[in-house]
């Protein structure tokens, strides 16, 4: 969705509201310093001074309050903000549909995996109370197991919080053969980590064993990084204003946490993101095309219903392109392993049934490429994928 113009109208409406809150201030510090000086004259001389002087100084006060015109430039600044304050609701009721149900049609869902969804986002991101009362107020099947998945991640990342290592070293031990086989370098990272810990808070003996006993199986592997860490060997006590201070940096604890959540979800079958996040920031940026088509069929009900699939493209960004997916020109039809793309012998490709139609379910029949004046044979097609 293009939000620039929404975003140019509210910085105007938050500078104008700037702009008449300063002018307010402006005035009103210049109203009592007019009013302060005049009491100063009244109180500096105030048993010399009759009552026809103090009018007259009352006069004067008058006279320069007139003369500063406060009300009038506060009415002038309040109205400029008044009306961008007008125009910005009209602009945002333009430009968001506060009815959504046009783009909604009956599909069948599975309630169960819906909710199996809704419970492992809350045990995802931690709301462990939320997704019991959900679980048990829901009656989702395998809730349980979703829980105690998450439930052990987070009491690690919880405890690198304070930076304690111990729960996340145990784990990195224990799946020490599927993060291998993944290139995964987590267990050495975090050894790492352990061995500057150690370095920085206890004792230069205490550090070096722990890189013989820990860090060695990983120096051949990570042959730089282990001479960097030996040679902080000689700064320790002082390592924050040596060559090696970078080794002290928040970021790799930051870094690593994102790094063992994610290596944790892939290990237990879990996407890192949660997919129902994901779902719902897609559905905003589709949400736009789909009312706009709801428009277009304001009479076409029926016809919306029924549709197997949009008659034209949601455009959605890159951060939802998890793969490649092959649509056929000529049916529409989304590839799958039953009807795999095909590339024929001129370079254009459609799928497999398409082909069938094309070539009237004769292997040995050529047939036009819709797409160009060649003749195919469905022999000469090759299948891509699947």
């Amino acid at each position: 969705m293009e939000l620039n113009t929404i975003k140019d109208a509210f910085d105007r409406v938050t500078k104008k509201q700037k702009l008449s809150s300063s002018k307010s201030q402006e005035m009103i510090e210049q109203i009592a310093q007019e009013m302060q000086q005049a009491l100063l004259r009244i109180e500096s001389s105030k048993d010399a001074m009759t009552e026809t002087d103090h009018k007259v100084i009352l006069q004067e006060l008058k006279a320069k309050l007139k003369e500063v015109a406060p009300l009038s430039q506060l009415e002038s600044t309040q109205k400029d903000l008044n009306v961008a304050l007008t125009k910005y609701p009209k602009l945002l009721e333009k430009s968001f549909n506060p009815d959504i149900a046009k783009a909604y049609r009956n599909v069948d869902f599975d309630t169960q995996i819906v909710n199996q969804i809704i419970a492992s986002h809350f045990y995802r991101e931690g709301q462990f109370e939320l997704g019991d009362c959900f679980v048990n107020e829901a009656r989702v099947s395998e809730g349980e197991a979703a829980k105690s998945s998450f439930f052990e991640m987070y009491q690690i990342l919880e405890a690198m919080k304070l930076r304690n290592l111990e729960p996340a070293l145990k784990w990195a031990a224990s799946n020490h053969d599927p993060l291998k086989q993944n290139g995964s370098d987590i267990e050495f990272k975090l050894h790492r980590l352990q061995f500057v810990e150690i370095l920085q808070n206890r004792s230069r003996e205490e550090a070096l064993k722990y890189a013989k006993t820990f860090l060695a199986p990983f120096a051949t592997s990570h042959m730089t990084e282990f001479q960097k860490l030996m040679c902080s060997l000689l700064f320790t006590g002082r390592l924050e204003s040596s060559p090696y201070s970078e080794l002290l940096s928040s970021v790799h604890w930051e870094k690593l946490s994102e790094e063992l959540a994610r290596h944790f979800c892939h290990l237990i079958g879990q996407s890192y993101e949660s997919p129902l996040s994901v779902t719902v920031a897609a559905g905003v940026q589709g949400l736009p095309t789909l009312l706009k088509l709801m428009n277009v069929m304001t009479g076409k009900k029926q016809e919306w219903q029924t549709m197997k699939q949009l008659p034209v493209p949601v455009d959605l960004g890159r951060e939802f392109q998890f793969h490649s997916i092959f649509v056929c020109p000529v049916s529409r039809d989304q590839a799958s392993e039953e009807n795999p793309p095909m590339l024929m012998s001129c370079g254009h490709v459609l799928c497999k049934q398409s082909i069938t139609k094309l070539s009237k379910n004769n292997s040995t029949r050529p047939f036009k490429c819709p797409y160009c004046p060649s003749e195919v044979e469905v022999g000469q097609c090759k299948q891509l994928y699947f």
